[in-house]
């Protein structure tokens, strides 16, 4: 049986939903002002961009941010001694991410940063806005494009516990899916299965499609053709979603949008010159692994500085 927990919203009532992320993923040069300050009149040179997430899922995100300004300087930072966000308290929760943003954005300098997380995006983000003058750019479900590129009208929002259960994600499928059907599928497992496989654990295939099975969906008149990566560690495992798939589908990762934001507000590269090689902070203190390295595009520096991880990370 498949751990994944679907619901199944239908065609749901147009209501407007919350502004945590709206513009996301509309038509350029649209600004969404509730993403962050406007544009900046001059583009930043050499910019220092802060990618942050619970774990390695962002480094999917990063991937596409980098290829957008291949010039800047990069920090990716994991809190990995508290992954995974889905199972930590929303309080607890907030008051985390406030108090690592800030001695990460003291440490680091960053021009922006992108929380490369949909948990975080949609339970933290709007209190580090509050607090913490730095722009932001946040990670939602790719919902409203699933939904225009759908041509069955069935799509499915495959992401963590956490993310399905939000408020905000079923206000995106009121605003931008009222004439799909959408199934909403948590995974409990999906985000951890694309860890393990990006540091060369062996995960079963069918492991992967247990946690995949809900997201298809076919009624005898239409069928799932459209699916929503709703987590950043979801892009991970693309290729093997894909071939595990039932029917072929489209699978919507929203990193292109994010990195299409990124220059948005600072501009784009002016050279391709990278002022330095990426540096990785863990905050349970552990070297970054040889894979991640890889994904970063880099050949791996030393660990991290021992002043700038060791108080990073409180007993959980």
């Amino acid at each position: 049986m498949a751990s994944g927990v679907a619901f199944d919203y239908g065609q749901l009532p147009f209501v407007a939903g919350p502004n945590l992320a709206p513009g996301l993923f509309a038509p350029r040069p649209a600004v969404a002002p509730t993403l962050g300050p406007s544009p900046m009149p001059h583009t930043l040179e050499n910019p220092t961009i802060l990618v942050f997430d619970s774990g390695l899922g962002g480094l999917t995100v990063y991937r596409e941010v980098a290829r957008a300004r291949p010039d800047a300087r990069f920090v990716y930072a994991a809190d990995d001694a508290f992954f995974p966000y889905s199972a930590i308290e929303e309080d607890r929760l907030i008051a985390r991410a406030l108090d690592l943003m800030e001695r990460l954005i003291a440490d680091h300098r960053p021009d922006l940063v992108v929380i490369a997380c949909n948990t975080a995006s949609t339970i933290v983000l709007p209190s580090l806005r509050a607090r913490l003058a730095v722009p932001f750019v946040g990670t939602v479900p790719a919902i409203k494009p699933a939904c225009a590129a759908s041509q069955s009208k069935r799509v499915s929002v495959l992401g963590t516990e956490a993310t399905v259960k939000r408020e905000y994600t079923r206000a995106l499928i009121r605003e931008f899916a009222a004439d799909c059907r959408v199934t909403l599928v948590g995974s409990a497992r999906l985000a951890a299965l694309a860890e393990a496989a990006l540091t060369g654990e062996t995960v079963e295939d069918a492991a992967i499609a247990a946690e995949i099975a809900p997201c298809f969906v076919d009624d005898g008149a239409a069928r799932t053709d459209t699916v929503v990566l709703g987590c950043t560690h979801y892009p991970l495992l693309s290729d093997r979603i894909a071939r595990l798939s039932p029917w072929p589908v489209t699978l919507i990762d929203p990193a292109p949008a994010i990195a299409r934001r990124v220059v948005d507000l600072i501009g784009p590269a002016r050279n391709g010159r990278r002022p330095a090689a990426p540096e990785v902070v863990f905050t349970s203190g552990r070297t970054a692994p040889p894979a991640v390295w890889a994904a970063l595009g880099a050949s791996g520096p030393s660990a991290p500085a021992p002043d700038r991880t060791r108080n990073l990370h409180p007993p959980r």
